[in-house]
């Protein structure tokens, strides 16, 4: 009786305490569901002391502990800083923070003759400081992990003066595309009338796609040097598998990775008929063929299949390529429309700002805030899982393709290397792995390489399930949080 006359009590209080208390409870949730994940994570780390038999040829002693070693200094920088974390945003919503930034914005705008009739540059102020308190909250925890574990395991290249100038170019870039993009959309949300969610989200589509055009051209490179690959045989190995697959590929660039740390990487980026190809030079310092001493010595190592038909293996990847680009185009339509609907919904609820501490006001970004960041934050952890089981399934077909394309032994090499330069430790536990990891690790990986098949089309069904649960539960929500 106890138990349910206190949730009796909880469901009578006034509608504004009952939001904050579930945005409090939720977020202390996650929080303790994530550190149970990691904690899982952990005793993998603190058990697994030897090389697992089905790596014992192809990874070192050495390298394992390494790895392990690593991975137990960031697993406790990760709790430390994710518990940090969770008390700064717990006492900033008790204490009223955000309200009191946003007096403070508007008292700064007093100074310099602005009135409370001009919010938009009220919320320009309000999001210049609030990502500069962001930033120097952040910048002890980003200082001990890159000076101190990154050091201490052989990974960081920077000097503290580079460090810190590039924080403050970080920081300096954010605000030069953050402040004119939160000023259009807001305005847009201004003058949009009833039909504002439509603008809204066709003006976050096209600033979505503007930005990851550019990035790579025109962002990345204020922070790291881009320069064209060499002539040699490693290009033109590249471009004959570029051509085999016809695949757009225009340039292919090494980045200077290494004033940074020694983590190696490589990735692509581009639309439609213009691709480009990114080599971080620390992969390329011990560049040799594939590694074929790996392959060798293992007892792992995989068979090709026989290269497919070079007009079959073209028309498969035209197919696979225009199905993943309807199907995110689908996603991005069908589902990230009805959350810009809600929030058309949601934004005139007075006790939403109320539960904020905004009683007077509701200050559009502030709503922005409070909507996407709390109110949506059921929808926000699902929808990260989702997309996180789909790039693992990605992933998979992509294992799958190189060998229909006969080229399993350079992936399998390809993987072992960039784990060993990375010190990537090969076990995990089955449910942190699940919850987390976009990429499978390397003996689950390597494991189910050649015999896992996938359906992306099944994919996206499970994922747009997933999405249409979570609109359910947001209308439910609605109709129990904010009943009077």
């Amino acid at each position: 009786m106890g138990m349910w006359a206190s949730l009796d009590a909880l469901w009578e209080m006034p509608a504004e305490k009952r939001i904050f208390g579930a945005v409090l409870l939720f977020s202390w949730t996650v929080y303790l569901w994530e550190t149970f994940l990691a904690q899982r994570q952990r005793r993998i780390y603190k058990t697994t002391t030897h090389v697992p038999p089905e790596l014992g040829q192809i990874m070192d002693s050495e390298t394992f502990e390494k790895s392990r070693l690593y991975q137990l200094d960031k697993s406790t920088f990760s709790f430390w800083s994710g518990l940090y974390s969770e008390i700064e945003g717990t006492l900033i919503l008790l204490f009223g923070g955000i309200p009191y930034l946003w007096r403070l914005s508007g008292r700064f705008c007093g100074y310099a003759g602005f009135g409370p009739e001009y919010e938009i540059t009220q919320s320009l102020v309000f999001l210049l400081l609030a990502t500069l308190f962001s930033a120097l909250t952040g910048l002890p925890w980003s200082l001990y992990n890159t000076f101190v574990i990154e050091e201490k395991h052989g990974f960081n290249q920077q000097t503290l003066g580079f460090f810190m100038k590039d924080a403050i170019k970080k920081f300096v870039v954010t605000q030069c595309i953050l402040l004119p993009v939160s000023s259009l959309l807001l305005y847009i949300i201004k003058i949009g009338g009833d039909y504002f969610f439509i603008y809204a989200w066709l003006f976050t589509l096209v600033v979505s796609l503007v930005l990851v055009t550019i990035y790579a051209d025109y962002i990345a490179p204020l922070f790291d040097k881009f320069t064209p690959l060499p002539e040699g045989k490693l290009k033109e190995e590249i471009e004959v598998m570029a051509k085999s697959i016809d695949f757009p590929l225009t340039k292919v660039y090494v980045v200077e990775g290494s004033k940074r740390s020694s983590h190696s990487n490589a990735y692509f980026y581009g639309f439609f008929k213009n691709k480009r190809i990114v080599l971080f030079d620390t992969l390329l310092e011990e560049y040799s063929v594939l590694n074929k001493d790996i392959q060798e010595d293992s007892g792992m190592e995989p068979r090709n299949e026989e290269e497919g038909n070079s007009e079959e293996i073209k028309a498969k990847v035209k197919d696979v390529k225009m199905r993943r680009y309807s199907n995110f185009m689908s996603f991005f339509l069908d589902e990230f429309f009805p959350v810009f609907f809600l929030f058309a919904v949601l934004i005139g609820r007075k006790e939403l700002f109320a539960a904020f501490g905004f009683y007077d006001s509701q200050p559009t970004l502030i709503g922005l805030l409070i909507i996407f960041q709390f109110i949506f934050s059921p929808y926000n952890e699902v929808l990260s899982f989702c997309l996180t089981v789909l790039s693992r399934r990605f992933e998979f077909q992509a294992d799958a393709f190189a060998k229909k394309l006969g080229k399993a032994k350079d992936l399998y090499s390809a993987l072992i290397k960039l784990n060993k330069d990375n010190l990537g430790f090969p076990v995990s536990d089955w449910l942190f792995s699940m919850w987390h990891y976009s990429h499978p690790p390397l003996l689950e990986r390597l494991q189910i390489m050649f015999t896992l098949k996938t359906n992306v089309m099944k994919d996206f069904q499970f994922l747009k399930l997933y999405v249409s649960l979570l609109h359910i539960s947001v209308h439910f929500l609605n109709e129990n949080l904010f009943c009077a």
